[in-house]
């Protein structure tokens, strides 16, 4: 399999990879990473982690003027897909596809030849990761078990290009923590290769789940409505130490209490403060490996201005307080791995 990604304003491929068709459990993971730069108006950077039968390509490109990416792919194969942005333009051969990319949203493709034009405005942060599996490192993930996806399933069979659902869904809480976690994998060796097939197995399921599940989330938000949601989420991750109440979220995206709250669940499978918390944790998690933070400094910098109100929230989210994982970050930071992993 061969894929190659081509950008307007340069003239060889900035992205051209070629593994074996087959899944090979003894082969090794490479990794190349690609950073492009002129000064603040034009930035590309790509990490591109290989193995026989599996790419992950995760890309940030950003441009002062517009930009038009020409993505291919030689051989037949399933992807994984997940979009951080908007506004660009999409037109995939084969695929009956949406015209415009929309901001933590995921699919799963199959296709027997890809070749897609995305047209990228200026001044837009462009973001995405896609996965791409030959039919054998796919059916290995899924142990050939068609009940899971029958139509998709048999679409594959027959060669005929398809998604696996109709449109791009959001990201639920559960995905974005695994891309995150295969973001920040610092491991080497056979052990990342381990850990990056395990995360992409566990992302699979995510993303099977919340497709399946997808046929009743229309039923509650349309259209608009989704995308005011999607602004609220966006909001709040700006800046979650500081996030609005509910009441200043439903005046900012123009959406009412009860819409934003019953919406924001369906969509995204959790609450608005729960969703916060989540995110704040998170950041504390990080602030902590910083041993020269108190936990009263990791508080205030998490949106707390009562230490034991955020002592109570870090215990219940991660089963230990804060001044233990403060003392003990490597042998708790195993812990807390283990317990995201099994929620």
């Amino acid at each position: 399999m061969k894929i190659k990604s081509t950008l307007s304003a340069y003239e060889k491929p900035i992205i051209k990879i070629e593994i074996k068709d087959h899944y090979d459990p003894k082969s090794h993971l490479s990794e190349e990473n690609i950073h492009i730069e002129n000064g603040d108006l034009e930035n590309i950077k790509s990490t591109i982690l290989a193995t026989d039968g599996m790419v992950l390509i995760d890309t940030q490109m950003y441009f002062e003027k517009p930009q038009t990416e020409v993505f291919e792919i030689s051989e037949e194969c399933i992807v994984m897909d997940f979009i951080n942005c908007n506004n660009i333009e999409t037109d995939i051969e084969q695929l009956e596809n949406e015209k415009y990319l929309k901001d933590n949203t995921h699919n799963i493709f199959y296709t027997t030849k890809f070749k897609g034009t995305f047209k990228i405005p200026a001044f837009e942060q462009t973001n995405y990761l896609c996965i791409i599996l030959t039919k054998d490192f796919y059916y290995n993930i899924i142990n050939e078990d068609w009940e899971l996806h029958k139509k998709f399933s048999k679409n594959i069979l027959l060669k005929k290009a398809t998604y696996l659902t109709s449109k791009y869904i959001a990201f639920t809480p559960a995905i974005q923590w695994i891309i995150y976690e295969i973001k920040s994998c610092t491991r080497q060796g056979a052990l990342k290769k381990m850990y990056i097939e395990a995360k992409i197995k566990e992302l699979l399921i995510h993303q099977l789940e919340a497709i399946i599940e997808q046929p009743v989330l229309s039923e509650i938000v349309n259209e608009d409505e989704y995308s005011k949601l999607q602004q609220a989420k966006q909001i709040i991750e700006k800046d979650c130490a500081h996030a609005p109440t509910l009441t200043e979220l439903s005046r900012m995206i123009s959406l009412n209490e009860f819409k934003l709250k019953k919406g924001f669940k369906a969509c995204f499978g959790t609450t608005v403060k729960s969703y916060i918390i989540k995110l704040r944790m998170e950041n504390a998690k990080e602030l902590f490996k910083s041993k020269g933070l108190t936990v009263s400094e990791v508080a205030y910098k998490c949106g707390y201005k009562d230490v034991s109100h955020f002592s109570a929230a870090f215990k219940s989210f991660y089963g230990f307080s804060p001044q233990k994982i403060k003392i003990n970050w490597d042998i708790i930071n195993f812990w807390i791995t283990g317990i995201l992993l099994l929620a």
